[in-house]
């Protein structure tokens, strides 16, 4: 839990100590738009910007019931969070596993990328695919 936030937070901190350091310098516009711009990668970098995780054997009981794709992920990856972006409000209809909160997760991605932790991986009826287009996993949920 605490290493999905620490990217966050280092982010939110650099932002913190640039902008008083601008703001000191009488740069008070700058200061402001400094802390925004932190504030907003630190957002985009934290775990609220994607679904709430479940448990690797939750996700994949509910694939299992609805054929819904389950996705792989953890807080930081720039590609998982472009597979989020572009699927919109789709993503919510994906079961998402954070692997950095689930051992078992991270054992599935490892499993299925040669021993890496390779995210975003995505199980479609069983088969990983690894950092897949976001249009393919979009047709996958209409299929």
């Amino acid at each position: 839990m605490k290493r999905a936030w620490t990217s966050p937070m280092l982010l939110v901190f650099s932002g913190a100590a640039g902008a008083a350091g601008l703001f000191l310098t009488g740069s008070t516009v700058w200061a402001v738009v400094t802390l925004l711009f932190f504030l907003l990668l630190a957002g985009t970098h934290s775990p609220l910007v994607f679904p709430r995780p479940v448990g690797a054997l939750e996700a994949e009981r509910r694939s299992a019931a609805d054929g819904r794709p389950v996705v792989y992920w953890r807080p930081g990856c720039t590609y998982c969070l472009r597979l989020r972006i572009r699927l919109g409000r789709d993503a919510r209809r994906l079961h998402w596993v954070d692997i950095w909160r689930d051992p078992a997760g991270a054992a599935t991605v490892r499993a299925a990328n040669q021993g890496d932790e390779t995210v975003p991986t995505v199980v479609v009826a069983g088969r990983p695919h690894t950092n897949p287009d976001p249009a393919w996993v979009r047709e996958q949920l209409t299929g």
